[in-house]
């Protein structure tokens, strides 16, 4: 069993997707810091100082005024974190644009193989087969 976990591990398409994996989890980290860093920030400088990583609405329960969110969710407190959802949504935009353009560029830089000419069909072969018997 130790061999053919080895022999699994050793295959080139395993190790190029745990470097995918370990690399794409660094990179979220990065847009994760940008998202709540520097974009959230400027946005809620241009609507008037708001913080959205704090935003929310209560449904139910009772939440002193000005409270952050985590303090809201400790009083017991129903709450929809619609600022979280925000940033959540931003990240995953600035994700899919990143790897829209990673794939764009793969795609020009690596173009698809042109298909394998086609040679006549199974039936055809069977077909020219039998009439070579016949023969």
């Amino acid at each position: 069993m130790l061999g053919e976990f080895k022999a699994f591990i050793a295959r080139g398409n395993v190790l190029d997707l745990a470097v995918g994996v370990i690399i794409g989890a660094a990179f979220g980290k990065i847009v994760s810091s940008l998202t709540d860093d520097v974009i959230m920030p400027v946005i809620g400088f241009i609507t008037g100082g708001v913080d959205f990583s704090n935003q929310y609405t209560v449904l139910s329960g009772e939440v002193p005024a000005g409270a952050t969110l985590a303090a809201a969710r400790e009083a017991g407190a129903t709450v929809i974190g619609w600022g979280s959802f925000v940033s959540a949504v931003v990240n995953f935009l600035i994700l899919a644009f990143v790897i829209f353009l990673i794939v764009r560029q793969a795609n020009r830089v690596f173009p698809k193989p042109a298909a394998a000419p086609s040679g006549p069909s199974e039936v055809e072969l069977l077909t020219e087969i039998r009439d070579a018997l016949r023969k």
